[in-house]
């Protein structure tokens, strides 16, 4: 017998207690075709295992995980440059390339003792009068040239225990920025300095630079000083004792890598994260041109004396 009401024309519909109407399953957010039970930790979407990965806790959605990213700070440096851990390629770059152009040098003289009477050596040294003359690539290329293989184990081996560092710390072209204001404020120096019928060869100019700038960087991290000014002392102290090293290049160089590296490692206390590295090439600029002014005002003075 049928309860009152129920099956009679007008009734409303299943006794108090029937089958409800199921509710629709809930689909991911980026694919709409994927039904799923899983949801992001963070924003509680619902998101198929192809969108969410794994978290401190539980899983979050690919869109909260880039979010997440965005607020993270990137690790830096003290210049600012991005934190690697790649290897020190320009440092190994530059020892190559030094390396290569002694065994030209090599091959060209026929001895490896004596390369420095090889043509390319002839044409590549900083001879003074040679720049007045109008050979400027010696003013760079002489920072590439050794006297033997002495000197250029000496010179690369200072290259390598000084640049594996800095190149970390003050990143890839900021180290090749330190690197060539050094070689051509050194340059600068020997012009300036130096008898203008002398030669002048060597990557020491340079990697005094770097020497000056290990300083700077110390001061500027305050760790101890110790160290690195008694490799600057015994260096400076072979440049005066051992003949034919030329004292006044290496000092050049000493003062442009510590000017240089002192610009890169305090300018992001002072400048604005954005103008930073603009600031810091504008910098670098700066001190070549005032290296290539004295070169060019002493090369001009050296012209005058040979009448030319």
């Amino acid at each position: 017998m049928n309860a009152p009401g129920w099956g009679k024309p007008g009734a409303d519909g299943p006794p108090p207690g029937g089958d409800q109407p199921a509710a629709a399953p809930a689909v991911c957010f980026r694919h709409p075709d994927r039904p799923t039970g899983l949801r992001c930790s963070r924003c509680g979407r619902s998101a198929c295992p192809e969108c969410l990965r794994e978290a401190p806790v539980g899983f979050q959605c690919v869109q909260c995980v880039a979010e997440g990213q965005r607020d993270v700070r990137q690790a830096a440096t003290v210049t600012g440059a991005r934190v690697s851990q790649a290897p020190p390629l320009v440092t190994y770059s530059l020892i190559g390339i030094n390396v290569l152009v002694f065994l030209l040098t090599v091959a060209d003289a026929g001895n490896v003792m004596s390369n420095q009477v090889s043509t390319i050596f002839s044409d590549f040294a900083l001879w003074p009068y040679g720049v007045a003359q109008g050979d400027w690539w010696r003013v760079i290329g002489s920072g590439f040239l050794h006297y033997g293989p002495i000197h250029l184990l000496m010179n690369m081996f200072a290259l390598y225990i000084l640049g594996r560092d800095m190149e970390v710390v003050l990143g890839r072209g900021r180290f090749l920025g330190v690197y060539a204001v050094s070689l051509i404020g050194a340059s600068a120096s020997v012009m300036l300095f130096s008898a203008p019928n002398t030669a002048t060869a060597g990557a020491s100019g340079a990697i005094f630079g770097l020497m000056g700038g290990l300083v700077v960087v110390l001061l500027r991290l305050k760790r101890g000083l110790a160290p690195a000014v008694t490799v600057i002392a015994l260096n400076v102290f072979i440049s005066i004792t051992v003949p034919g090293i030329s004292l006044v290049g290496h000092l050049g160089g000493l003062v442009f890598g510590a000017v240089a590296t002192a610009v890169l490692v305090y300018a992001p206390l002072y400048v604005p994260k954005g103008r930073l590295l603009a600031v810091q090439v504008g910098a670098m600029l700066a001190l070549t041109v005032v290296a290539v002014g004295l070169i060019t005002g002493q090369a001009l003075a050296l012209r005058s004396d040979l009448g030319l």
